[in-house]
């Protein structure tokens, strides 16, 4: 099991909106990210500069910024696109993050 974090960027005034969005989100994305090997997939934010971080185990290679030729992923990018900085494709604009520590 390797973990994965990235960043991403909220826009202003949208925490609520996208706190909103992924309580419901849609029960087809969770599958997938299930089956494509993602668990303990937590996303935090930091409200003054609006960047949200995000960590997940994953069992297999890629995570979930790897998931964009699928169909819902692309309908879920493009449903979070309005309040997310996002790529000409909608995915979300993200920097992987090199793990410097870990402990157990």
């Amino acid at each position: 099991m390797k973990r994965l974090a990235f960043r991403m960027k909220l826009k202003p005034g949208q925490k609520s909106e996208y706190i909103k969005r992924h309580n419901e989100i849609w029960p087809e994305v969770k599958q997938l990210l299930k089956e494509s090997g993602v668990s303990e997939y937590s996303i935090f934010l930091d409200e003054k500069e609006n960047t949200l971080f995000a960590f997940q185990k994953v069992a297999r290679e890629g995570g979930s910024q790897d998931l964009g030729k699928t169909i819902i992923i692309k309908k879920w990018w493009a449903f979070m696109a309005d309040i997310m900085e996002t790529n000409p494709d909608n995915s979300p604009v993200s920097t992987k993050l090199e793990e410097v520590f870990y402990m157990e």
